[in-house]
């Protein structure tokens, strides 16, 4: 997708098509079930401030990334 170019995360994501933005989703939506959250600034508090929560979700990005999209993720300053 990024034809060895380097293009950050949110950009992919917003990039692709509907079919796999929605099996991403998913995919987050399975961590993040068990919650009780009304709004998207609620439930982005409770995974920032839950470590356990923060890396289950940084694991599925990366996991969907790597897999889905067969491209490689590079983490940085």
């Amino acid at each position: 997708m990024t034809s060895g170019q380097f293009q950050p995360l949110p950009q992919i994501i917003m990039e692709l098509p509907a079919v796999q933005r929605q099996k991403l989703c998913d995919e987050i939506f399975a961590i993040v079930r068990h919650l009780d959250w009304v709004d998207a600034a609620q439930l982005i508090a409770l995974v920032m401030g839950n470590a356990a929560l923060q890396q289950s979700v940084a694991a599925a990005l990366v996991s969907f990334v790597s897999q889905q999209l067969k491209a490689e993720v590079q983490y940085g300053d």
